[in-house]
């Protein structure tokens, strides 16, 4: 698969759902991180992202709307000794105290399968980012229905060393919009990163569909040094 633009990419998705980018900055000084959540009903869309301790968790916006918290509220986002967890649901616990018992990321999300949202049958997508001494890696990983089967869980993880500038991987959680959702297929695709944390912020959140979007979160980590620095779009505020 060749490199593709990646605000082309998500732009060219009516609807991708929730969406995970890893790769390294153009410059090559930084692992790049984003994660976005969209929504068509009124339960996914009254969300915010809010800053929680090195990660991030979801809110209801406004709490007397909220009708289902199961599959909504979670943390996204987790730091565990340079690692940086970042997934579309609460397997981003799963994976974080999996690992800080000594499980690798796959073995963290062997007990884990698809959401329970029949007939949709959402993915599981979740990446995990390694910075620090032994050099900069990343893996991500999908949960999914047998093709709408909800009998079988089909599970695949795909590893990068993140050597290549401006270069990283997508994966989201549907092919586009539709009645049941098309789940994902085939293997993250190659995308290129371009400028520093705001070009990367500002032109996800453009290239997302207006009405569908929810919020968005970006980090860009230090290679050398390991500090981060953090961005939030909420489209409700």
């Amino acid at each position: 698969m060749e490199y593709t633009d990646l605000f082309k990419e998500i732009s060219s998705v009516s609807y991708p759902g929730r969406g995970i980018v890893i790769g390294r900055s153009e410059d090559g000084k930084n692992a790049v991180i984003a994660y976005f959540i969209m929504g068509r009903s009124g339960n996914s869309r009254n969300r915010i992202f809010l800053e929680d301790d090195e990660g991030i968790r979801t809110k209801a916006f406004d709490e007397s709307k909220l009708t289902d918290p199961s599959l909504i509220i979670y943390h996204p986002v987790r730091v565990l000794e340079g690692c940086t967890i970042v997934t579309n649901g609460d397997q981003t616990d799963t994976v974080f105290v999996g690992m800080k018992e000594g499980k690798t990321f796959e073995e963290s999300l062997r007990g884990r399968e698809f959401e329970p949202d029949g007939p949709n049958f959402t993915p599981r997508i979740s990446g995990c980012v390694w910075t620090g001494s032994k050099g900069f890696s990343y893996c991500l990983s999908i949960l999914k229905s047998d093709n709408g089967d909800d009998s079988q869980c089909n599970r695949y993880t795909f590893s990068y060393e993140g050597k290549c500038f401006g270069k990283g991987h997508y994966i989201h959680t549907y092919l586009g919009d539709g009645d049941p959702l098309p789940s994902f297929e085939g293997e993250p695709t190659p995308v290129i990163i371009k400028g520093g944390i705001e070009e990367f912020t500002d032109g996800i959140w453009e290239a997302l569909d207006a009405d569908n979007k929810v919020s968005l979160f970006t980090r860009f980590i230090s290679l050398e040094t390991g500090r981060y620095e953090s961005r939030i779009i909420n489209k409700l505020k």
